[in-house]
């Protein structure tokens, strides 16, 4: 007899094919994206777009750092997977638009002690309950906006964008597959393909 709590009897759940996740396709385009940025405070719109230069997850975007900073580098270590990047913020003495970014932030909040990016106007760290709060405003600020215009379409999309799709819409809109596994820290390209580029390539017509 088996011990209480276990049964000889086959499990009724055997080959049962489990149902595969299906992948969120949601694609901020350009008009939406203008729409919530418009409406965002200034340390929301700094999260945005280090998220988008970037292509990192939220809490990995509010947890950077001027400390993070190595030469001409920006150096990121993934929190969900531990993986280290180093992504680029100039070539040849150039600063390319991630360390024109970097340059302005650290400039507007040099009057602070805290070493970190996203900061709100006292100077405090932003967490990840603060950014949402922030997103949340702005997007439906954004949405009703769009809805006193007349933009029903519109509306709907922004109401469906979430902070998490920007990194995504990065990926999407690297031309080079390679480059935007390599910026997001995927081993496979694959995953890049099939989870976070959610707009076709680019083609041109037969004639």
């Amino acid at each position: 007899m088996p011990p209480p709590g276990f049964t000889d009897k086959e499990n009724p759940c055997a080959g049962v094919r489990k149902n595969k996740e299906k992948v969120r396709d949601f694609y901020a385009n350009d008009v939406v994206w203008a729409a919530v940025y418009g409406q965002a405070p200034q340390e929301l719109k700094d999260a945005m777009d280090l998220a988008y230069l970037t292509g990192q997850r939220p809490a990995d975007v509010i947890a950077m750092s001027q400390t993070d900073i190595e030469g001409d580098y920006l150096t990121v270590k993934q929190g969900k997977t531990g993986k280290r990047l180093r992504i680029l913020m100039q070539v040849d003495g150039t600063k390319n638009s991630l360390g024109v970014l970097i340059d302005a932030i650290v400039a507007r909040t040099k009057q602070h002690t805290s070493k970190r990016f996203i900061l709100n106007t006292s100077g405090r760290q932003v967490s990840q309950e603060m950014l949402r709060n922030r997103w949340d405003d702005a997007r439906e600020k954004a949405r009703l906006k769009a809805i006193s215009e007349g933009a029903l379409g519109d509306a709907e999309k922004i109401a469906q964008f979430q902070f998490k799709d920007i990194r995504p819409k990065a990926a999407s809109e690297i031309t080079d597959i390679s480059d935007a596994s390599l910026l997001l820290g995927h081993s496979k390209q694959e995953i890049t393909n099939r989870v976070y580029r959610r707009v076709g390539a680019i083609a041109k017509p037969s004639k």
